[in-house]
């Protein structure tokens, strides 16, 4: 099929509608006011349609031309998308990021500088990728992220200072912790503790909740020695009685609420939710305490432009 109209007509058009005259649009064109007028002509003739008409000094769209520019306009738009994708693709600028995010960091950290990011960038797509304790490192170590927002600094990676985050014990208000005005350890101890789940550990997926028993029931115990120490990498308090362990804060956040147990969440997740039947433990010696995040480049030299770009985004935008 062969078109009648081209994107210049559509654009000239799209420029007289909006300096208000030919005389106006053909400046802002660089191009002459003949031009202007014969390209107009042009159009209408092809159309069969009354384009524009003068009211005073004014060039206006009919309300023909109003409504044919309307549907006009989506086709300029992608039509200069194209050209920057195709001037950032000829640049070298990644088609695709992995941006991989701790578990402890608050989503917003992230997502507010990337929806600056795609307003200069069009040509790049992002994939997240949740993860915490060892999967963190493995992200870096093995390089499979362009960007990392990582808890503390992994050895020989240049990392810079992102962001604080404060953990609070927090329990829902029936649960019998909290009538305890200032519980101890040993009272965490007789109580069920929520605890997230180390998602570097594949052992430890779905498929294999408990780990530990799995192992010892196949009678692997050499087997046991060796995975444990390198994939299970625990943090903080686990000394209760009876653990739940599950993916992510949200779910922990959930459990919580519904009186299964206690845990110890993030402050930006605590603020989120803003239940008031959800109460932080005055816990004695262990109220809180606070988990630094940093921003690293796990390809280092090797980082594309695009990546830098949003590195630098993240950068600005720290959380003080």
């Amino acid at each position: 099929m062969r078109l009648k109209t081209t994107l210049e007509q559509w654009l000239t058009l799209s420029e007289i509608d909006k300096a208000g005259s030919i005389q106006a649009a053909a400046a802002r064109l660089n191009k002459s006011h003949t031009t202007l007028i014969y390209a107009v002509k042009k159009l209408e003739e092809q159309l069969s349609i009354t384009l524009i008409k003068v009211v005073g000094r004014r060039a206006v769209l009919t309300d023909e031309g109003k409504s044919l520019l309307r549907r006009a306009q989506s086709m300029l738009e992608q039509a200069k998308a194209l050209e920057q994708l195709s001037s950032q693709i000829a640049q070298g600028v990644e088609s695709q990021l992995v941006v991989a995010i701790d578990h402890l960091c608050d989503r917003a950290w992230l997502y507010r500088p990337m929806a600056e990011f795609f307003e200069l960038n069009n040509a790049t797509s992002i994939q997240i990728v949740e993860t915490s304790l060892s999967k963190t490192s493995s992200m870096v170590t093995e390089e499979l992220a362009d960007i990392s927002i990582i808890t503390l600094p992994i050895t020989n990676y240049p990392s810079e200072s992102f962001a604080m985050v404060d953990m609070y014990p927090v329990v829902a208000k029936g649960h019998a912790l909290a009538s305890i005005t200032k519980p101890c350890l040993a009272d965490l101890a007789a109580n069920r503790q929520i605890v997230i789940r180390d998602l570097g550990n594949d052992l430890c997926s779905s498929k294999c909740p408990d780990f530990e028993t799995a192992l010892e029931d196949a009678g692997k115990n050499r087997l046991k020695e060796k995975v444990s120490t390198k994939l299970n990498q625990d943090v903080g308090w686990l000394k209760s009685n009876q653990r739940i362990t599950v993916d992510n804060f949200d779910h922990a956040w959930d459990a919580v609420k519904l009186g299964v147990g206690y845990s110890r969440l993030p402050k930006h997740v605590i603020d989120k939710y803003n239940n008031e039947d959800v109460v932080i433990l005055d816990i004695e010696h262990a109220h809180s305490y606070q988990v630094p995040l940093h921003l690293t480049l796990p390809k280092g030299v090797k980082t594309g432009p695009a990546a830098m770009q949003l590195y630098q985004l993240l950068l600005g935008s720290r959380v003080s």
